[in-house]
């Protein structure tokens, strides 16, 4: 289940920062990265199940003390970062929760191995005839 914005500011913590590139003085007054800091095992919108699923499959993303951060410094308004980093969370979550489908081996038909042959059969004997005749 995907959560909404009302759940995910529950169990969140935002950390702003000021932010580097675009911007010119705005940059160095105003502190517009903001910086989404989640536990995923203290998100109560998520099952044990899905605690889980998550923990295993951004693994190289949360820290050593369980932590997931998600950085946001794109915009000049703290607001704007703000939300992308709650759409970031919201697409990582669904992204992993999502289920693979098994992949069902298949063999390669007949006729498609007899036409490749066929093909290579054509350009072989193009690449012959523009050979210079033996005279011996």
């Amino acid at each position: 289940m995907v959560p909404n914005k009302e759940e995910i500011l529950k169990s969140v913590s935002f950390k702003t920062s000021r932010s580097g590139g675009k911007g010119g003085q705005n940059v160095n007054k105003v502190s517009s990265k903001v910086e989404l800091i989640i536990n995923i095992d203290d998100a109560e919108f998520l099952t044990e199940e899905e605690k889980s699923i998550i923990k295993m499959k951004l693994e190289k993303r949360i820290d050593s003390e369980g932590l997931l951060h998600i950085v946001s410094q794109e915009d000049r308004s703290q607001l704007l970062n703000k939300e992308k980093t709650i759409a970031k969370l919201i697409e990582l979550i669904k992204k992993s929760l999502q289920v693979q489908k098994k992949r069902k081996p298949t063999k390669i038909p007949k006729s498609v191995v007899e036409q490749r042959l066929k093909n290579k059969n054509v350009n072989a004997f193009k690449k012959e005839a523009r050979k210079n005749p033996n005279l011996d």
